[in-house]
């Protein structure tokens, strides 16, 4: 499966998990960002993450499981 990429860039040393999903355009609430974490659909950096306030910093990887997609952070 390809992916695409959707390149965030922070203008601050990091971004929580559940607003880089939101910030990027992946989800429309929060409360569906935290959703989807919580079903352990997130992956950071090929790790499933149910952390809904896991950092996320400047080279991290995020994926959605039927999304195909790689949010990666600069």
């Amino acid at each position: 499966m390809k992916y695409e990429k959707i390149e965030v860039k922070l203008k601050s040393e990091f971004i929580k998990l559940d607003s880089l999903l939101k910030y990027a355009g992946i989800v429309e609430t929060g409360g569906i960002g935290k959703e989807i974490i919580l079903e352990e659909r997130i992956k950071v950096n090929g790790e499933v993450c149910t952390m809904r306030g896991k950092k996320i910093r400047p080279g991290d990887k995020v994926q959605i499981d039927e999304i195909p997609a790689e949010i990666v952070v600069s």
